[in-house]
């Protein structure tokens, strides 16, 4: 890794130098700078965590001025109970995954001697943009190392320290390592992001890590394809037949367990028939946490008749903007489904709001009917669905992806966690013997095609 100052065609143009040798640099030579960078950040720890707390007290005198939101302040401290642990069982996870590069998913006999393969390869150069988030500089490394991929990364102002530090680690171990040393480079300078958003021609794929404002500047200033999300408005549905037990627990993680994380639970949407059952229960528990509700009408009106008054204090009317709302805080919008005569009229207008309101990222239903589960995880258009399971799960290092360079709510080549699979794509080779294509037509001498599907192996 290198810490540069570079103009952004240089920065572009060694990554794009160093991801040609990337690509075909062995397997075990890419493990083996993983395992380098695992014992440099295992062994620096204290002086990253040092740099890290200068970082966080600037930050918590920008939070106490009103200049830095909270939940920044959150994901910004690397102390934080397991979270320096977790990034460096991360690089852990993803060194012993199965090689991202070079599998084949098809292969076809076209005709005798001629055979077409689908293999998979990286990228490229990966210009990955983030705020706050230290722990980003390890966890795009370490994938991108691992799947063949150059990467160029430009960090939030808040994490200057943290990323200075983080990456003369990095750089140091991967200096004694097989990887090009301009495989991960660190941009310093403020003005780089524009430049770089111009790179077309050298950088493959923009990853933003961040706030809406970043993720929206990002696409609306570059050509060059981006993958990420603009918000994380998660939202669970509690059914009529949801098990009290599993709606408690589920919601409370889903909302309590890091408030300020992007699959976090902003809304909840109940069945009226719950309102004097399951939902006041949730409720308390949600309250016992901190957290405040902003209901509608029929569920304000619920709770007024079974909370405590000294709990009344944490139920408010909402608002329609709430519905659009990612609080990153201890708040959630509530809003009651109609009771029907059929249950699935109230799964599918539960799913209608979802799809209207949500940003595609991670949506649950709390029900103990499967049909009704499956029909709510098919209809609902988000990259996560999830049955009677915390919207916490939407995650890379959860879902066995070793870590991800984060969440992705786009259509087309990949969706949700990212991980090594998401930082390949492939490309259709032919081995041929001087076959011609002008050969194969119908008539005299025409030779006719035979595409049979192959063993993969």
């Amino acid at each position: 890794m290198s810490l540069t100052e570079s103009s952004a065609a240089d920065v572009a143009k060694a990554a794009s130098l160093a991801s040609s040798r990337l690509a075909i640099l062995s397997n075990d030579s890419r493990n083996e700078a993983l395992t380098a960078l695992h014992h440099a950040l295992s062994e620096n720890k204290d002086v990253i965590l040092k740099a890290n707390a200068r970082d966080v007290e600037i930050a918590t005198t920008a939070v106490k001025k009103g200049d830095l939101s909270e939940s920044v302040l959150k994901r910004l401290d690397l102390s934080r109970p397991g979270k320096y642990n977790d990034m460096l069982q991360g690089i852990l996870s993803v060194r012993d995954l199965e090689d991202p590069v070079g599998k084949v998913t098809l292969r076809t006999l076209l005709d005798d001697g001629l055979t077409l393969e689908k293999v998979s390869c990286p990228i490229g150069v990966l210009l990955i943009i983030f705020e706050a988030r230290p722990e980003v500089i390890a966890n795009i490394a370490a994938l991108s190392i691992k799947s063949g991929n150059a990467a160029i990364l430009k960090g939030g102002k808040e994490s200057t320290e943290s990323f200075i530090a983080i990456s003369n680690v990095i750089s140091n171990a991967i200096a004694s390592t097989r990887v090009p040393g301009s495989s991960i480079q660190l941009v310093k300078t403020r003005d780089a992001v524009s430049s770089l958003l111009d790179q077309d021609s050298l950088i493959d794929l923009v990853i933003p890590r961040g706030s809406n404002e970043l993720v929206r500047f990002v696409k609306n200033n570059t050509r060059i394809p981006v993958l990420g999300h603009a918000d994380g408005l998660c939202s669970a549905y509690l059914h009529a037949d949801a098990d009290s037990d599993i709606a408690v627990n589920v919601i409370l993680d889903s909302k309590t367990d890091y408030p300020a994380a992007c699959n976090s639970l902003e809304t909840l949407l109940v069945h009226q028939d719950t309102l004097e059952t399951v939902f006041p229960l949730v409720v308390q528990a949600l309250i016992g946490k901190g957290v405040t509700l902003r209901c509608d009408s029929s569920s304000k009106s619920a709770l007024e008749k079974v909370l405590p008054i000294e709990q009344l204090k944490f139920v408010q009317s909402s608002r329609e903007a709430d519905y659009n709302t990612e609080f990153l805080d201890l708040i959630l919008a509530v809003k009651t489904i109609p009771s029907t005569p059929l249950p699935t009229a109230a799964v599918e207008s539960a799913i209608a709001h979802i799809n209207s309101h949500s940003s595609k990222h991670t949506d649950i239903i709390l029900t103990s009917s499967k049909d009704l589960a499956d029909l709510f995880m098919n209809s609902v258009d988000s990259a996560g669905v999830f049955w009677n399971a915390s919207t916490r799960f939407a995650d890379g290092m959860r879902y066995g992806f070793g870590t991800e360079v984060g969440i992705s709510t786009n259509k087309i080549h990949s969706r949700g966690p990212v991980g090594l699979d998401g930082l390949t794509i492939y490309k259709y080779k032919i081995r041929g013997n001087g076959h011609r294509a002008g050969d194969y037509h119908e008539g005299d001498g025409g030779k006719t095609w035979k595409h049979i599907n192959l063993p993969l192996e």
